[in-house]
């Protein structure tokens, strides 16, 4: 005799003699039944003396949460972010700015981490700041630089932040720059900002930091081989990392050709002669010379006037950044353009119009109906 439930296996039927097959276990639902008796709680919008108020306190959290204000492309976030950021402003600008960038595998964040601590075990605090606007398209490094530094982002006095995984370089650079403003009123009396993208992020790193350490390896072949003139020119230091081993005389045999290639650029305005270090950041060998040697820096640029002169010129190279930006982001969006770029583009593409010709049309369009 056959069951309801036999007939789910044609293998069931009495013509297969000897087989039997049990019927199976219903699959779980994909949708958790009790989904919708929980209730999501959401944040509740803090006011703008709140974000402030929190952020003089040294309150990490509201400080991360202002972060994403300033982060966020919503216009409405904007406008909350610039109240904040200028009722920061004055509580600003009392920290030593350290620009850092280097070849790959270099070590950035194990040279990071390694600072850091020495930087934290002598009193200090510690905010470490990313510029990666191409992240979304080649996974950069510092997304996973709060699991590689392990012991720094365990630290009360540490902060690490990612950069935003998308956007122009300008924009993103804009960013960085506000949230430079942020943590320093939240009483972080160093930034470190790293730069892991390639090309023109170093020169944007450049623009809003102090000092700006150049680091390298040596025994990579060729050791001048792939670097820009333009970022040599810009560093006021080169850390040859990785000096540890058998790797000791390489470094310093990269050294002494750094050394010689310095010698070829002009004067520095700052009237720091630009150094050449070796340390092992995984040894936490030499790293502390390499604090000491930006710390000389800082106290020379002051006393010659230099260190405020280069924030005030970095001020004004960002109020005519932002301005740029800004116009494109709005052009870009503007409705009338949107619908009037594809029609330009294709009359380009068939030879029906020049290039000038369309982009002098496109902002002939924009400037008179706007």
């Amino acid at each position: 005799m056959t069951t309801k439930d036999d007939h789910h296996h044609i293998e069931n039927d009495p013509s297969y003699k000897g087989l039997k097959v049990n019927k199976g276990v219903e699959d779980a639902p994909s949708i958790n039944p009790n989904a919708s008796k929980r209730i999501i709680k959401r944040k509740r919008q803090l006011s703008v003396d709140e974000y402030v108020k929190g952020i003089l306190e040294g309150n990490i959290t509201i400080l991360s949460r202002a972060v994403t204000m300033v982060e966020s492309s919503l216009p409405d976030h904007q406008q909350v972010a610039q109240q904040i950021i200028e009722r920061c402003l004055p509580y600003a600008g009392k920290s030593i700015r350290l620009g850092i960038t280097g070849v790959p595998g270099a070590g950035k964040s194990t040279f990071i981490e390694s600072m850091g601590m020495h930087i934290i075990r002598n009193g200090g605090k510690l905010a470490v700041l990313a510029i990666d606007p191409s992240s979304e398209r080649s996974k950069g490094s510092i997304l996973g630089d709060k699991t590689r530094m392990e012991k720094l982002s365990g630290e009360e006095n540490a902060y690490i932040r990612p950069s935003p995984s998308a956007g122009s370089l300008g924009g993103v650079a804009r960013k960085t720059r506000e949230t430079i403003i942020l943590c320093e009123a939240a009483g972080f009396d160093t930034i470190f900002i790293e730069t892991v993208g390639v090309g023109q992020s170093e020169t944007a790193v450049h623009s809003m930091v102090d000092f700006f350490l150049l680091l390298m390896l040596a025994g990579a072949g060729d050791e001048l081989q792939g670097i820009k003139r333009g970022i040599m020119e810009m560093a006021d230091a080169i850390t040859i990392n990785k000096a540890d081993g058998q790797n000791v005389e390489r470094a310093k045999l990269a050294q002494a050709e750094y050394r010689s290639a310095l010698h070829l650029f002009p004067p520095t305005k700052s009237g720091w002669t630009p150094e050449v270090k070796t340390c092992s950041s995984l040894y936490h060998k030499d790293v502390d010379k390499i604090w000491d040697m930006v710390l000389e820096y800082v106290a020379l640029t002051r006393k010659n006037g230099y260190f405020n002169s280069n924030r005030r010129s970095q001020a004004k190279y960002w109020m005519y950044e932002s301005i740029n930006e800004q116009l494109r982001n709005n052009f870009y969006h503007h409705p009338l353009i949107k619908q009037a770029l594809l029609t330009n583009e294709e009359q380009v593409l068939n030879d029906e119009k020049s290039s000038f010709m369309a982009a002098k049309d496109l902002l002939d369009t924009y400037f008179e109906r706007k």
